[in-house]
């Protein structure tokens, strides 16, 4: 069927605009993390002199509601801002569909499209509380930087896929490793929060520049608990896609497993994961050097994303770049 080049003018604009969204949200976010001491610094001042508080001075008289500090209103608006570039983010990805008749995980710029959705709804979904908020400025980063690669570098016209991925395994395998990789990007970032969040020692993170930058994080604890519960959903995930790989490449070209680059590279990536999550349950290897071999394995996923897809050539060379 021919390409529907209306839809898939729409899906570039739903694209387009969820970027601008999201690049907003990111300012919001940065302003937010930069206004977290001073509101924090303005409240302890007004409750350590004495100001006075509103309060009911007769019947019926309903006591005036504090105001929120700066960081909460900006971090409320920037996260409302996440959830609605989310929907333009996914409606991008569902207008690429239609309007190609077929699944759309066709080429890189489909692939990082789905990875990045994934990665900003499990962020919505798992830092929605208050306390966990600053790091959504983190997680944003690599969102805006991934989504800028794709609209330049990895844009591919919307368009029917080389006959190798015309396969009821391209929705399933695809879409399990791109839904798989969003998630680890949270996980891999908690990570790296995490070891900056532990090298500053109790009462001492206001010492330094770098101090006072990683004491409006979240508690290594929970960047901890967060980098592994992220993976432990993940890994699974990427293991399967991993597997049903396998299976597809049988029936795709005679064998389940070739030592392919893209092939081998998956494998060390999950193996990684596996070492990180048997790290994260060992005495003596739960802290500093769990949280080093899960960012090993994000670094060994992107490596895995651009070097071998568009430097090293292999069966797995659908990039669909010019």
């Amino acid at each position: 069927m021919p390409i529907n080049e209306t839809l898939s003018q729409y899906s570039d604009w739903s694209f387009e605009s969820s970027f601008t969204i999201y690049v907003l949200a990111f300012v919001l976010l940065i302003a937010q993390y930069a206004s977290v001491k001073a509101s924090a610094v303005h409240s302890k001042e007004l409750v350590g002199s004495g100001a006075p508080i509103a309060t009911a001075t007769g019947p019926g008289r309903i006591a005036d509601a504090p105001k929120p500090p700066l960081s909460e209103r900006l971090a409320g608006m920037g996260y409302a801002l996440l959830i609605l570039a989310l929907v333009l983010h996914v409606a991008a990805v569902i207008l690429r569909g239609f309007a190609t008749h077929r699944f759309p995980l066709g080429n890189m710029y489909e692939f990082v499209t789905m990875a990045t959705a994934a990665a900003t709804l499990t962020s919505i979904v798992l830092l929605r509380k208050r306390a966990m908020r600053p790091m959504l400025v983190f997680v944003l980063a690599p969102i805006i930087i991934l989504m800028f690669l794709a609209a330049t570098k990895l844009y591919a016209d919307a368009a029917p896929v080389v006959p190798a991925l015309r396969s009821y395994w391209l929705p399933i395998h695809v879409t399990i490793v791109s839904v798989g990789s969003g998630i680890l990007l949270v996980s891999g970032v908690a990570s790296l929060l995490f070891l900056l969040r532990i090298k500053q020692p109790a009462g001492e993170e206001k010492s330094t520049a770098l101090g006072r930058f990683a004491a409006k994080l979240p508690d290594a604890q929970s960047l901890d608990r967060l980098a592994y519960k992220t993976t432990i959903i993940a890994f699974p995930l990427f293991g399967a896609g991993v597997i049903l790989g396998a299976i597809w490449a049988e029936a795709a070209w005679g064998r389940f497993w070739g030592w392919d680059p893209k092939e081998t590279m998956s494998f060390i990536t999950w193996v990684i994961y596996a070492a990180y999550l048997h790290a994260r349950a060992t005495s003596g290897w739960r802290n500093t050097r769990a949280a080093w071999i899960n960012v090993g394995g994000f670094v060994t996923m992107l490596f895995n994303l651009f070097i071998i897809n568009m430097v090293v050539s292999g069966l797995h060379s659908y990039a669909g770049l010019n």
